[in-house]
């Protein structure tokens, strides 16, 4: 399939999820191409598409299916042609695509960080002992678990502005969301401390964008190629390696971030069992050329380390 430069006669039909930060990302999306091809806006339809996991809100995403919950609608209309590409937070996003389409363009990564957030406390140091902390991450869970056995957590699934509205409501003192979806929704005062790496390594791809399109739907790719960030996927080349390796899913807690330093490329990874109990890490750093391999070796490498029973369902 070709197609010339979208007109306001024949959109390019962008798919995403629903909620206020996918569609801002997906408009965000939309923006970059207007300004790299000189289009209106007229050029563009945003289609939102409700997934499993925006429909399911009262079990962790680890009882329904894990990692592709937030995907698999919209790479479904993706290959019957309803959409054209389609916007995905790249930390929902499974290491391997269905046939037939393919990951081909990757925005700028905003900030990789976790965001600590509460109604009347500075940072995590200041919560007493037995304070409720809400996160439906299983990484944020087991991470809060090691650092903090003494805290009590309790699962908190929604949209932003959801969680925020249960911390109003008492559900739980404090939670932890992604500095990047807070800066693009312009909500980022509502973080009381962004969490350093060191102290709380991110998800997978966290920060990043990722959109997808049709495998051999070259015009499309000719579109996409002006936007695409190659330091993104340089990145995300080495961590989406590392977490192939250790077979992700939404059952073991997994962290890890690649981060550039000229030709350079550093990768700091880590695996929890979900009580936090314990905690394996790895570290290695190689040529940018060589980020996928390097990503895979690590995982390999926690991989070998990790007791038989630590990837248990």
């Amino acid at each position: 399939m070709t197609r010339e430069l979208p007109d306001p006669d024949r959109p390019l039909r962008i798919g995403t999820r629903g909620s206020p930060l996918a569609l801002a990302q997906a408009r965000e999306t939309r923006d970059r191409l207007m300004a790299a091809h000189g289009l209106p806006e007229a050029a563009f339809a945003i289609v939102p598409i409700k997934t499993t996991g925006d429909r399911v809100q009262d079990r962790p995403l680890g009882e329904i299916g894990g990692k592709g919950l937030f995907t698999m609608e919209i790479e479904a209309a993706l290959l019957e042609g309803t959409i054209d590409i389609a916007v995905h937070s790249m930390k929902d996003m499974p290491t391997a695509q269905p046939e037939g389409l393919a990951l081909t363009c990757y925005l700028p990564r905003e900030d990789v960080r976790d965001a600590f957030v509460a109604l009347g406390a500075a940072g995590l140091e200041d919560l007493p002992a037995g304070a409720v902390v809400g996160t439906s991450s299983l990484r944020r869970r087991a991470q809060l678990r090691h650092r903090r056995p003494d805290l009590a957590v309790v699962e908190f699934r929604g949209n932003v502005q959801t969680r925020l509205r249960k911390l109003e409501e008492g559900v739980a003192r404090a939670t932890f969301l992604a500095m990047a979806g807070l800066r693009r929704l312009g909500l980022h005062a509502v973080a009381r401390a962004p969490i350093p790496p060191e102290a709380m390594l991110p998800a997978i791809a966290q920060g990043a964008i990722g959109v997808e399109q049709r495998s051999g739907d070259d015009a499309v790719s000719a579109l996409l190629a002006a936007i695409h960030d190659p330091p993104t996927a340089q990145r995300l080349a080495a961590e989406r390696a590392f977490l192939a390796a250790l077979d992700g899913s939404c059952q073991t807690p997994i962290a890890g971030l690649a981060e550039l330093d000229g030709g350079r490329i550093r990768l700091r990874g880590e695996i929890l069992r979900p009580d936090g109990s314990e905690c394996l890490t790895a570290e290695a750093s190689g040529a940018v050329e060589d980020a996928a391999r390097l990503g895979a070796a690590m995982g390999a490498e926690l991989r070998g380390r990790a007791a038989p029973d630590f990837f248990a369902a």
